[in-house]
Parts: C-alpha cells; sequence; structure tokens
C-alpha cells in the first residue's frame, strides 16, 4: 500500500510538471493552421536502428521549420545488435548490414518523451509523439504502454510504428515472431480503444517472394481491423515493403475496405519513397491514385517516412516525389490528405488520451 501511495504521489507531481490541458489541441491547432504549411507528418522516425538521429530542436526548427504544420514523433522500436563475432571492428546501422539479431529497445518512449519535454510549450503543440518500445507478442506490452502513459503524461497521442509482418526484420528480431491472431496484440490495440490511442502497423501485404494466390498477410490485417472496430488504425505504406510490390489489383483490394463499413476505423499511409514510385510511375497509376483518394479523402494520410533527416531540403523530397499526385486531386481531397485527416485523428487522441491519464491518476 506504502509503495502505492508513493507511486501515485509521484504520478501527481508529474501532472503538476505537465499539466493536463483538454484545449491543448484546440491551441496547438489555432498555432500551426497557416497557408504557409504543406502538410502535417503523419510518419517520421526521428532516430535510426542504433537509435542515433536528429537533435528534437534541429528537426522542429530547421527541417520542419515554416513548411510543415505537425508531425508524429517516434523513433524505431528495434536496436540492431553488434556482434563482434559477426561483422567484427564494423558496427552496423542497418539492419541489411549484419546477420546479427535485431531486438526490443524499451527506452526508446522515455528518450522521446524527455526530449519532447525539453521544447517550449508552444512548439510541443507542433508534435504527436507515440510509443513503440515494446513486444507485440508479449502479453505485458499492453501494462508496457499503460506504464508510459502514466509516467509521461500529457505526452503521447498513440502508438507505433510497429511491425507485424516486414521483409527481413520479422525473422531478425529475437523471441516470437508477431502473429495477428496473437492474444498479445489483440490486447495492445484493447488498451489503444479504452485509452484513445492511434495505432499505426506496418505489415507488408505479401511475402517478398510471392507465390501466385491470395497475399500471405492480407486476409490477417482485415481480420485484425474488424476485431478492434473501436481501435483507430492505420495502415503503413499501405502494406508495402522495400521489396514487397503493390499487388496488381492494389486499388480494389483498398477500395473494397475504404467501402466496407467493416473497416470504418481504418486509414491507410501513403508515405515513404518505396510506396511513391510506384504511385507516380506511370500516367495510369497516378490517375487511378487520385481517383481512389478524390472518392475517400478522409481516409488517407501523408507522412514522409524519413528516417534521422537532415535537412529540410532532404526531408522535403518525397512530398514533392508526389506532385503528379497532388496536382489530380480535388482542393478538399488534398486539403485533408496532407493536413486535416491528421488533425481530425490526433486532435481527438490527444483529447480522449488526457482524459484517460486524468481518469487513471485520481
Amino acid at each position: 500500500m506504502k509503495q502505492e501511495r508513493v507511486y501515485k504521489i509521484i504520478i501527481a507531481m508529474l501532472f503538476l510538471v505537465t499539466p493536463v490541458n483538454l484545449t491543448l489541441a484546440q491551441n496547438s491547432r489555432e498555432a500551426v493552421h497557416s497557408t504557409s504549411y504543406l502538410f502535417n507528418d503523419a510518419h517520421i522516425h526521428l532516430t535510426n536502428y542504433i537509435q542515433e538521429g536528429t537533435d528534437i530542436h534541429v528537426y522542429l526548427n530547421d527541417i520542419m521549420g515554416d513548411k510543415i504544420g505537425r508531425s508524429v514523433l517516434f523513433g524505431l522500436p528495434l536496436q540492431q545488435q553488434w556482434s563482434h563475432r559477426v561483422t567484427g571492428d564494423f558496427a552496423p546501422t542497418y539492419y541489411l548490414d549484419t546477420d546479427a539479431h535485431l531486438y526490443y529497445y524499451s527506452f526508446t518512449d522515455a528518450f522521446m518523451a524527455m526530449a519532447y519535454k525539453s521544447l517550449p510549450k508552444e512548439q510541443q503543440g507542433r508534435l504527436d509523439p507515440m510509443i513503440t518500445g515494446f513486444n507485440p507478442t508479449d502479453m505485458y506490452a499492453a501494462a508496457h504502454i499503460r506504464r508510459v502513459l502514466l509516467t509521461f503524461p500529457g505526452v503521447f497521442s498513440g502508438i507505433g510504428e510497429f511491425t507485424i509482418h516486414k521483409e527481413f526484420v520479422s525473422s531478425k528480431i529475437e523471441g516470437d515472431v508477431a502473429s495477428f491472431y496473437d492474444p498479445a496484440l489483440d490486447s495492445i490495440l484493447d488498451f489503444c480503444a479504452e485509452a484513445g490511442l492511434v495505432a499505426l502497423i506496418h505489415n507488408d501485404i505479401d511475402n517478398p517472394f510471392p507465390k501466385p494466390g491470395k497475399p500471405n498477410y492480407l486476409d490477417g490485417m482485415k481480420d485484425l481491423v474488424k476485431r478492434h472496430p473501436k481501435t483507430t488504425i492505420i495502415w503503413a505504406h499501405i502494406g508495402v515493403g522495400r521489396i514487397v510490390a503493390p499487388l496488381k489489383d492494389m486499388l480494389t483490394v483498398m477500395e473494397s475496405m475504404l467501402s466496407d463499413p467493416a473497416y470504418a476505423n481504418l486509414y491507410f499511409d501513403i508515405s515513404w519513397d518505396e510506396v511513391a514510385k510506384y504511385i507516380v510511375s506511370s500516367e495510369t497509376s497516378v490517375n487511378n491514385s487520385a481517383y481512389i483518394i478524390n472518392k475517400y479523402p478522409d481516409r488517407i494520410l501523408f507522412g514522409t517516412d524519413n528516417v534521422a533527416p537532415s535537412s529540410q531540403e532532404k526531408h522535403l523530397e518525397i512530398y514533392h516525389i508526389y506532385d503528379p499526385l497532388w496536382q489530380l486531386l480535388t482542393p478538399d481531397a488534398r486539403e485533408k490528405i496532407l493536413k486535416k485527416n491528421y488533425e481530425t485523428l490526433f486532435d481527438k487522441a490527444r483529447i480522449d488520451v488526457r482524459a484517460w491519464e486524468k481518469a487513471h491518476t485520481k
């Protein structure tokens, strides 16, 4: 009992340092709503596979600057092991640099929270940090997410990007392999619904070298979304991987889900230059993509998916790769995919999560 009382006192003190302000979403929205901003970034990694990256002040002031209104904030949930037995004095920085394992790195959440809290309040309003340092095969993962919220109240708005199936990455992670049908994953998404957290999921739609027939990981993703109708889920990169190409009937698959009320809680992001190269590869593909976005403008978001960006010019390259697509969108659809859909999802998440934190720290 004594330990529990001490814990509650600590949490109460944290709330004094970071007051719960349910008008924060409105204030920040007013602060960044400007025609000068190109977009809100729904997908960006501040750090890389060895937990190194861009200083948060540099990211906000120099890279976001006057071009990006708001941005999610997360690193990578996985740390690349440096095994001297495997690579000697060569220090790998990417998962393809070595055969050594990847492992879940929980400290990333505390690192992101402290970086966020180092900013002035008015700058914090432009960022939406996400919790990523959990193992989706662990039944204690939901407890980790809950603990992070209570330790850093007023900070986080969602979870992810985290991985279920990813080419070459999944097989390198120590321990169990993530699965759509793991009770641990269900408990994570159940908690997201309870607390109001947005869930950003990476799931390749198929294997890197697919065999004829149904894609391996489409039905499982559909089942997962339908099992959690109260959880807001963003499917990163519309299921595309570095060498996992879109399905031949990808847009048909997307439209079937976007038009089905059973997936009303599902959103797609078109982040990453690997996705962009397919969408703008031909006049037909860009026209068909614009058709889908114009028809379902409320359900698609844009993000860069850059990792540890080094300059604003480099960071904006992905936005300009999509210029042929932006030109084909209606003004309403363009405004929604680039700005408003982000604001709708994350403004609500801020309010809901702050309310949950307040209710659970009395």
